[in-house]
Parts: structure tokens; C-alpha cells; sequence
């Protein structure tokens, strides 16, 4: 049996050592596979993994303990929780159906909308217009309701002007301009990339300040070439995974 391997980290020293540990470790742990093993290295390995004293490993290892994510047995050794969730996927399948489905199954809460300024960093995406209808969402997880993301879309004025929020409530964005408002819809662009967590971010999914996050963008195109919305996602570090499946024929 091959022993559980935690990614390997580049510690800031600006940041406490356990904390960045502990949390290098919780995602390694959700996001294990189900045939990795349950017993982990022991706190020489791991210290030795991390570069940092053990003294620094106890104290991460006992914020793991103290989350309910590990057991600690004396002579034994330090063992995974079974029910320990693992990360669910957020997986790009190449169709605007695959997208909808990824974005349905969860509760939504309409935080505020409304319209602003574009975003310097949207210019690109909407060069002809100065102005974009906003709306925010919290989605939860639909059996503990425990937040997962949150969500800002960042949509054309026209086609804001057909959409009514409630319907943002019941269904996913993307079918909501594809069936609702019907756009045509030509394809997605999806960016996916690793962040830390900032003050809102942190509130909202209520995970630590500075927790790994996943930070997704998506930007819907319509068959004339226009992009009709921008979507920025931040997703629990520890409640998601990044899978692409390519079609190799």
C-alpha cells in the first residue's frame, strides 16, 4: 500500500506556518483519491515534507483533529477520517448542456443586482459598451446547505432588459439566456485558476481569510461573436476539484 502524499507547498513567511500547513494538508485530504490510504506519514515525515519543525506540524495536525478531519491515536498513528468529503469536480465537458448541469443542483440566493461600470479587467470583452447589468448569487450545497461559491455575472444590457432575477433564483445563468431570453449561444471560454481567498470571499463561503480558492471565468458568446456575459466564480478550495476531459479522436 503506497502512504499518502500531500502536495507540496512554497510556505509565505508572512503567513503563520501551521495555518498554511493545515491547510495544504485539508486539501490534500478532500481531495484524495478513494483508494489512497487512510493513515497518513508521521509528524517526522511531515515536518520533513514541509520543511518546518514538528513542534509547526502538531499544531496543524491538531487544527485538522479539532475540524473532525483526522484522528490522532498514540502508538498508532494519525488517520484520515472515512467520512471525510472529498472534493466534488468542476468539470468542463465541451457543451453548453454539460455547463448548465454543472451549475444546477445546488440552492442560489440572488445577493443584489443592478448595473455598473464595466470592470477594467472585462474591457476586453465588452469594448462597445461602458455600462453592464451585475448580478450576485450564493449557492449551497442543496443537502447541508453549506455555502459552495458565489457567483458574479457581469451581463449585456440587452439582454439584462429580458431577464427577471427570480428566474436567477431557479435556474443557472446560462440557461436562463439560452431558454429565457433566447440568446444564441455559440459556445463558452472557461478560465480556471488558483487564488487565496479575500475578506468577501472568506465571509461568504465562511472558510479561513487567505484559504485556497478556485476562481473561474466564464465567458458565453453568442454566433455573431458578441460576448453576452462574463461569469466570476470563486469556489471552495476544499469542496471542488479542476477535471477537462479531451476528446483524443
Amino acid at each position: 500500500m503506497t502512504s499518502f502524499a500531500p502536495d507540496s507547498i512554497v510556505l509565505n513567511r508572512k503567513l503563520p506556518l501551521w495555518y498554511q500547513v493545515s491547510q495544504s494538508l485539508r486539501a490534500s485530504i478532500l481531495g484524495r483519491s478513494p483508494q489512497d490510504p487512510l493513515r497518513l506519514p508521521t509528524e517526522e515525515q511531515l515536518a520533513g515534507h514541509y520543511g518546518v519543525s514538528v513542534l509547526t506540524m502538531r499544531q496543524a495536525l491538531k487544527e485538522l483533529e479539532d475540524e473532525g478531519l483526522i484522528t490522532r491515536h498514540r502508538r498508532r498513528g494519525t488517520f484520515i477520517e472515512p467520512g471525510a468529503r472529498r472534493a466534488a469536480p468542476v468539470r468542463l465537458l465541451g457543451s453548453v448542456d454539460a455547463i448548465v448541469a454543472q451549475q444546477s443542483g445546488m440552492t442560489t440566493e440572488l445577493l443584489d443586482h443592478g448595473s455598473a461600470s464595466v470592470p477594467p479587467e472585462l474591457a476586453e470583452f465588452f469594448p462597445e459598451i461602458d455600462e453592464v447589468a451585475t448580478y450576485h448569487r450564493l449557492r449551497g450545497d442543496e443537502k447541508t446547505g453549506e455555502p459552495t461559491n458565489h457567483a458574479r455575472n457581469y451581463v449585456r444590457p440587452d439582454m439584462a432588459a429580458r431577464i427577471d432575477p427570480s428566474d436567477l433564483v431557479r435556474r443557472p445563468m446560462t440557461k436562463v439566456l439560452r431558454d429565457v431570453v433566447g440568446a444564441d449561444i455559440s459556445r463558452i471560454t472557461d478560465t480556471v485558476e488558483a487564488r487565496l481567498a479575500d475578506p468577501e470571499t472568506a465571509r461568504l463561503l465562511h472558510v479561513p481569510l487567505l484559504s485556497p480558492i478556485l476562481h473561474y471565468t466564464g465567458v458565453t458568446y453568442d454566433t455573431a461573436g458578441r460576448v453576452l456575459d462574463v461569469a466570476v466564480i470563486h469556489y471552495r478550495g476544499d469542496r471542488f476539484s479542476f477535471t477537462v476531459t479531451l476528446d483524443a479522436t
